[in-house]
């Protein structure tokens, strides 16, 4: 009875720790310099690093120029495409780190509003506007490259580029509406 007693009670605790776990999910997290930004995404916001933010591209057939650069040798890059590539991805991650220190800035005077206890629906309208329309241009930034990128590449070396990045299809670009047929966004 004693054992069965002590079971029950290491297993009301445990229960309640993970409740209080799964009811506290920011714990921590009241911590950091800014609030919706951990430190490796400032990190790669700083040094230009995509931060997912092309994946509407990369998934899609339009090969980011990061990643071929990366597969150099596996897509058998010419030097004129891979000095093409290197232009993109150069002019890239220089726009890419002025927009990401502007964000990463928009994003700590956004937590200091509400650190500081001054925030009104007015200034949050104003910071909000701001740091969304510096997403917005960073998100471009890394887009527009993968668009850039993809008429250099043969539709052999996309397919590959595809393969060797494990998304398991084509990577020709054209998708289905949801009636199944294919149409374009020009």
């Amino acid at each position: 009875m004693k054992k069965l007693f002590i079971v029950a009670a290491a297993t009301c605790a445990l229960s309640g720790a993970v409740a209080a776990g799964a009811q506290q999910p920011y714990a921590g997290q009241d911590q950091r310099e800014i609030a919706s930004l951990s430190q490796t995404d400032i990190q790669a916001l700083l040094a230009g690093q995509g931060w997912g933010l092309a994946k509407p591209a990369e998934l899609n057939g339009y090969p980011g120029p990061a990643h071929v650069l990366e597969l150099d040798e596996e897509l058998s890059l010419t030097a004129e495409q891979s000095g093409a590539i290197k232009a993109i991805f150069a002019e890239m991650q220089t726009e890419a780190q002025r927009l990401g220190a502007e964000y990463v800035a928009a994003e700590r005077h956004l937590s200091g509003m509400f650190r500081m206890g001054h925030a009104t629906p007015e200034m949050l309208d104003r910071q909000l506007a701001q740091s969304g329309e510096i997403l917005a241009r960073l998100r471009a930034v890394h887009l527009k490259a993968h668009l850039e990128t993809r008429p250099l590449l043969s539709a052999d070396q996309i397919a590959t580029y595809v393969d060797l990045r494990g998304y398991g299809h084509g990577g020709n670009g054209a998708h289905q509406d949801h009636a199944g047929e294919g149409h374009n966004h020009d």
